[in-house]
């Protein structure tokens, strides 16, 4: 009996433990979920009451002689201000191996809207600043910024669209019946409205372009975003400023759709350190892998967000000949360059053409480094035969195999892929700019005459390139970094959801070993080999310990 429990202990133990490990381990029960550093938000005391002030007291006939009205007290603040993207639009900026250029939407095309230059009056919504309306806007006077879109606490400011009617303001003026004396009296910090005004509601509607900034950042719960969640236990409540830090006017963060390097950035580090967890192992990944990668498992929790929009369908009459304007096409599938979108929302607008929806993305994935490249309004398309990037981001998963350079390290990202078609000249081999917001007929405005043509050679000519007078469409593509929308622990991604050969979240994501995803046969008889060699010595070792101990007795 002392024998047989020698030879269970001993060889046959060994053996079923090895084989338990192999087997049942399941690396996310063990999971060490992500800690948090406890994060103080500091908060300014009440700010001065603005009601009290003798200069607002003044009936204001402009909106820029409340802007006056403001700087007469805050010195120094309008120059500033004027130095930052916000309000020129524009970045002096490197674009890695190419040279330094001033970036930003004021020269920059995308799969969107396009691009500001001719539709200054309608883009200008989201400018901090009142009457830029065409490229003869003076940058350099201050009395035109508008400090009100920032500090308003009253949530009754907003600008003006003139989409909704031919008689409304333009070009970033206040709508109609704005009380700018009530609003310059209740001012304040930026609440997050003020930011979500612009940030959560551009090109055309609520999460249209982000995907990860929409309206349900206002109200919401952890489940929803952990930093921004006003709503249920643990909630902080946070603003848009307390992770982008804010000095003199600059705000940190970047947009790469219009920035390039890796400067000014807002990351997650500053709170959490670059050891967030508990466990060796997941802080070991944080050297590849972008927190968000973990945290933000899916974008457009709240609000359907565009993912795809064809400018080549659009100018379509009904068979009356009126434009069609929001109409909601039938079916929830959408194929597009030979992949079909599931559970998607299809509409199609005579000025749009016809635009994909879809809510609860799970984001694409690639190597980013911290630094992008852009598709400049001069550059030739060489290549027409697969999509054209408009802002490719630089990284490869070689950044992180010596040598290297250490300042530039990649990490595995998620993103929001934005995929299009648009204007194209084949003779000039250039994207085209068009002409599209205006509202007066004959005036070559794509949304007055529904003329591709006419809208072409206004917007070209407005920017001093040439157009051949031929056009076609050609498929482009945006990349949009995701930093919202964060989930807690229990809703952030599993081990498996990376590590499985089935369906891993980065099966589109090459040029480097996964375990779990991949298999090589080396490695994999290598293993089985060291696993077989390993079960021989504990045998052969157990056997060697029984035959001695019975030659000793």
């Amino acid at each position: 009996m002392k024998k047989f429990f020698e030879i269970v202990l001993i060889v046959i133990v060994p053996w079923i433990v090895i084989f338990w490990i192999v087997f049942t381990y399941n690396g996310d029960k063990d999971r060490d979920y992500y800690s948090e550093k406890k994060i103080e938000i500091k908060r300014d005391s009440v700010p001065v009451d603005h009601s009290k002030f003798a200069v607002l007291q003044q009936k204001f006939k402009t909106p820029q002689d409340m802007t006056k009205a403001c700087l007469s007290c805050h010195n120094g603040r309008g120059k500033e201000f004027m130095k930052t993207p916000h309000w020129k639009w524009l970045q002096r900026d490197t674009i890695p191996g190419r040279g330094i250029f001033n970036l930003g939407k004021r020269d920059l095309l995308n799969d969107f809207c396009i691009g500001v230059n001719s539709n200054e009056h309608l883009c200008s919504m989201c400018h901090a600043g009142y009457g830029y309306g065409d490229k003869n806007f003076d940058f350099h006077n201050q009395n035109n910024i508008d400090c009100v879109v920032c500090h308003d606490n009253t949530g009754t400011y907003h600008k003006s669209n003139p989409c909704m009617g031919p008689n409304l303001p333009k070009s970033g003026m206040p709508a109609l019946g704005v009380d700018l004396n009530k609003v310059a009296q209740h001012v304040g910090e930026p609440r997050k409205s003020n930011c979500g005004q612009c940030h959560f509601t551009g090109g055309g509607g609520n999460n249209v372009k982000h995907g990860d900034l929409e309206m349900g950042l206002l109200h919401c719960t952890r489940d929803f975003d952990v930093h921004m969640a006003s709503k249920g236990k643990d909630a902080k409540n946070m603003r848009c400023q307390d992770c982008h830090k804010t000095e003199n006017h600059n705000i940190t963060g970047h947009l790469y759709t219009v920035a390039t390097s890796a400067h000014n950035r807002a990351t997650c580090v500053e709170c959490h350190t670059d050891k967030p967890h508990k466990s060796k192992l997941l802080n070991d990944h944080f050297k590849t892998v972008a927190c968000q990668t973990c945290h933000i498992s899916e974008y457009a929790k709240g609000f359907h967000t565009k993912i795809i929009w064809d400018w080549s369908t659009a100018t379509k009459m009904d068979k009356n000949g009126k434009p069609i304007f929001d109409k909601d096409l039938p079916g929830n599938t959408y194929t597009y360059d030979g992949k079909t979108y599931k559970d998607v929302e299809i509409q199609y607008d005579s000025r749009h053409g016809t635009a994909v929806f879809k809510k609860g993305v799970k984001p694409e994935y690639i190597w980013f480094n911290g630094t992008a490249n852009h598709h400049l309004l001069k550059d030739k398309v060489a290549d027409t035969t697969k999509p054209l990037i408009l802002n490719p981001l630089n990284g490869s998963y070689k950044d992180n195999v010596l040598p290297h350079d250490p300042k530039h390290p990649s990490k595995i990202w998620p993103v929001k892929v934005m995929r299009g078609k648009q204007p194209f000249d084949p003779v000039n081999k250039l994207l085209i700019q068009p002409y599209l917001a205006g509202q007066i007929k004959g005036s070559g405005a794509l949304w007055a005459d529904f003329n591709w043509e006419a809208s072409f050679e206004h917007g070209m000519k407005y920017i001093g390139l040439p157009y051949s007078g031929h056009y076609t469409f050609i498929k482009t593509e945006t990349i949009w970094p995701l930093n919202h929308e964060v989930s807690p622990e229990g809703k952030a991604l599993q081990c498996t959801d990376c590590h499985n050969a089935q369906d891993s979240r980065l099966k589109n994501l090459t040029g480097f070993y996964l375990p779990g995803r991949d298999h090589s046969s080396l490695l994999d008889n290598a293993g089985l080999i060291f696993i077989i060699l390993v079960l021989a010595g504990v045998s052969i070792h157990g056997i060697l310990r029984i035959v001695s101990n019975k030659k000793n007795n």
